[in-house]
Formats: C-alpha cells, sequence, structure tokens
C-alpha cells in the first residue's frame, strides 16, 4: 500500500509517518515508480506505536517494542527490552501516583481545617 492509504488505515498522517521513518522507527520501501510502499507488517507496527502513545509512552519508549515486532514477535511486548520500557512506565506511574495521593491528603485535610470553622457571611463577617 501507499503512504496515503497507510496512514488512513493507522489514523494518523502521511507527514506523521515520514517523521516516524526520519526518526528510524518505520521503514519504507520504494516502488518502481519511486513511491513508498508499505504492508500489513506497518500497518501493525504503527497501530503499537498509537497504542502505546494512548498509554502516555513518549515516541522513543516505543522504540524496543519495534523493534521487537520486526525481530519476528507476534506481539512488540514480548522481548526483554520491552518488558523493561513497562517497569519503568509503571515505575513512574506509581510515583506520580505517590504525588498525586500526597496532594490529595494536604487538600483533604486544608478542607477538613476549613469546615472545622464556622463559616462567615461575605457582608460583614457574621456567622451563618
Amino acid at each position: 500500500m501507499r503512504i496515503g492509504e497507510l496512514a488512513a488505515r493507522a489514523g494518523t498522517t502521511t507527514r506523521t509517518l515520514r517523521y516516524y521513518e526520519s526518526r528510524g522507527l518505520l521503514s519504507a520501501r520504494r516502488g518502481g515508480n519511486g513511491y513508498r510502499t508499505y504492508d500489513e507488517d506497518d500497518l501493525k507496527l504503527l497501530r503499537q506505536i498509537r497504542t502505546l502513545q494512548d498509554f502516555g509512552f513518549d515516541l522513543e519508549e516505543t522504540r524496543p517494542f519495534v523493534e521487537c515486532l520486526r525481530a519476528g514477535h507476534p506481539e512488540g511486548d514480548e522481548c526483554p527490552a520491552s518488558i523493561a520500557v513497562y517497569r519503568r512506565k509503571l515505575d513512574e506511574l506509581d510515583a506520580l501516583i505517590g504525588e498525586l495521593q500526597a496532594v490529595r491528603a494536604k487538600i483533604g485535610m486544608r478542607l477538613a481545617m476549613t469546615e472545622g470553622v464556622s463559616p462567615l457571611c461575605e457582608l460583614g463577617g457574621q456567622e451563618l
């Protein structure tokens, strides 16, 4: 398939595909007419990249998954490098969750302190 068809089937743009190619994540073959040509394996690779990006992975973090697919594995997450990226991402998420829980606890404490004080009328400071 040509680049336009691949972009449409992958739900992206031709510009994005050319960018992925420049980053070494996508390899185009050239037909006799000089046009880029792709196959179903390229579509599978793009779907893997898009899924990972939807999960919050940056483009460079998708590289081990792409390489795993290119090595002939049916899924891009079966290789040791892919598993290592999953572990790093989980560690990042756990750290973020911890930070959010700490912020939540502080806000909850402030709310509890605020609710413990009688609300004052805005028009003169009298209690309601």
